[in-house]
């Protein structure tokens, strides 16, 4: 089953926003992980090494929010109003596949699907309507989502 969420991004209040949900809707983070835990990268600055790479925050049994901070190569394209995405937890490799392929159709690629770090198959595109979509596999995604 295809799983849908809604993934925030934010100039670097994520954790104070997130940390507000929880306190209005209860539970606990599942995930949470700084831009210090990342493999180096030089473009990272250092007053952002503490800001949030992903959260994630299982609201319920059917909605899970994730957010993170935008830093780097993304900031000058944070915008109030833009800084949403619809992510998508694909049941396979090839179903990620299929469904990127299918969304850029018309859009726009803004990170290829590849193989990340974290161990998900992941990417990122604005479909030709200007949605953000994210779209990633990952056989553990219980653990990390």
């Amino acid at each position: 089953m295809t799983r849908f969420n809604i993934y925030l991004t934010f100039e670097g209040n994520c954790e104070q926003a997130f940390e507000f949900y929880k306190s209005v809707f209860g539970g606990e983070f599942s995930h949470v992980g700084r831009y210090k835990d990342m493999p180096e990268d030089p473009n990272c600055l250092v007053e952002d090494k503490e800001k949030i790479m992903h959260i994630s925050y299982q609201i319920n049994d059917n909605a899970i929010l994730m957010g993170s901070d935008t830093g780097g190569q993304w900031a000058d394209q944070f915008k109030k109003g833009n800084n949403f995405s619809i992510s998508i937890q694909a049941d396979s490799k090839k179903h990620a596949n299929r469904l990127f392929k299918d969304l850029s159709v018309g859009g726009n690629i803004i990170m290829p699907l590849d193989d990340t770090f974290w161990g998900s198959y992941f990417g990122m595109l604005t479909d030709k309507f200007g949605i953000q979509w994210m779209v990633s596999f990952d056989e553990t995604a219980k653990e990390i989502i």
